[in-house]
């Protein structure tokens, strides 16, 4: 599958080219999670990527983490080929995974802890906790917090350290709606400030167009590129709205023709 050419090549942070991925699974059956993937993704822009369970999304996003490798093509970050983890890609899970004897500010430094950079870079803490809206709630250890306290931990934590891209597993997929929609606007809010390039893996169609600049569909397994929608509605959008839910009706269409079983062939 072709990717979506940008003539700009200096915009470009992430190069994912001609990535396929297979494994084992508990049956040692042969499984091919992503096939022939290849995508720019432009330095500050917001991209999600959708598709059916299955479809190798989170495979995608832990191969740019650098938790995993493929078996054939490369992605390269700011030029330098990705073979292991490193905090220039910040990773946020589903379920937040805070450290349970942290408390939150001390969850949001360990980043800064572990690279030994905590000292010069003490003051970011208590800005990150500002910025994420849990002033109050330093002292506070995650059984304390709701879920959504959480996550906005975990983005901050993940933040703090500057990665050049921040890679969003379904962050907010454990949520309800009210918390989901807070922890959407948050983010929107960390982007625009901080101008970090963000990549969010979701199943929420709506997510993705009230968030994303582009939106990757991706079909079910093997996992390959089907299309990539731009999303050149203004901030705020309002999910009400016309061209919005003109977006949503293409999308769904674009997602049910891409799980679609392929029709049999017949030799006249």
């Amino acid at each position: 599958m072709s990717e979506q050419v940008l003539h700009d090549t200096d915009s470009v942070v992430l190069k994912i080219n001609a990535v396929s991925r297979t494994y084992i699974d508990d049956e040692d059956k042969t499984v091919e999670a992503l096939r022939d993937i290849s995508l720019s993704v432009r330095r500050g822009e917001f991209l999600s990527v959708i598709g059916s369970s299955g479809c190798g999304k989170t495979t995608l996003l832990r191969l740019i983490a650098g938790l995993d490798v493929p078996e054939s093509g490369e992605l390269i970050l700011n030029g330098e080929k990705i073979k292991d983890p490193a905090p220039q890609r910040g990773y946020v899970f589903q379920q937040g995974s805070l450290f349970p004897w942290l408390t939150v500010e001390k969850n949001i430094a360990s980043g800064l802890k572990a690279r030994g950079v905590y000292k010069d870079n003490k003051a970011e803490v208590a800005r990150y906790v500002e910025l994420i809206g849990l002033k109050g709630f330093e002292k506070s250890f995650p059984h304390q917090i709701s879920g959504g306290m959480a996550q906005r931990v975990a983005i901050a934590r993940a933040l703090i350290n500057n990665p050049a891209v921040l890679l969003l597993d379904e962050p907010m997929g454990a949520l309800d709606s009210f918390t989901r929609a807070d922890i959407q606007d948050k983010l929107l809010e960390l982007w625009k400030t901080n101008k970090t390039t963000m990549l969010l893996v979701t199943h929420d169609v709506d997510e993705a167009i009230y968030l994303s600049d582009r939106i990757v569909i991706m079909t079910p397994r093997p996992g390959e590129i089907k299309e990539i929608i731009e999303v050149k509605l203004p901030h705020p959008r309002h999910r009400g709205g016309t061209e919005f839910l003109s977006i949503r009706r293409d999308i769904l269409e674009k997602l049910h023709l891409a799980s679609a079983a392929p029709q049999p062939e017949y030799a006249i």
